[in-house]
């Protein structure tokens, strides 16, 4: 780790602590040169392979862009986007995988959508379950009712 002050190539760790409920880990360091002090944040890398095979970071904010789009004009805040995003991603690192399909994430981002927002699911769902015509619709339609009846039994 170089220091960000004089650029020498060596620190000291003085303290450690997990953040982000253990995602990360937060190191103050100490510059032997320097002995200026400075901060790093370490965690786990996710890649996300792209249709065109193109490896990218994982991207909490884009999930959170991709979920906008679904749930415009309804009644969904930002915070609930945000914790969605944030289930996702606990979801997709739980594998255990240094690198994860997109379609995959899109598919994760399906069952905490379903609970959040019906209207929202069915469009997120129509693009990721790659709804051809009416009939896509109809089914999952059908099979929100029919989950959402058999929920109202017990």
């Amino acid at each position: 780790m170089h220091c960000p002050f004089c650029r020498h190539t060596d620190s000291r760790v003085v303290d450690s602590r997990t953040t982000d409920d253990g995602t990360a880990i937060r190191r103050r360091r100490q510059c032997p040169s320097c002995e200026r002090r400075f901060t790093t944040v370490e965690t786990a890398s996710l890649a996300v392979i792209k249709r065109s095979g193109v490896n990218e970071p994982f991207s909490r904010s884009k999930i959170v862009t991709g979920l906008r789009k679904a749930c415009q004009g309804r009644p969904v805040s930002e915070d609930d986007l945000a914790r969605l995003a944030q289930r996702v991603e606990e979801s997709v690192r739980a594998r255990g995988q240094a690198e994860i399909d997109a379609h995959e994430v899109g598919l994760a981002i399906l069952p905490p959508l379903r609970e959040l927002d019906e209207v929202a699911y069915l469009r997120f769902a129509s693009v990721y379950q790659a709804f051809d015509n009416l009939e896509d619709f109809e089914k999952a339609i059908a099979l929100l009712r029919a989950e959402r009846a058999g929920a109202d039994d017990l």
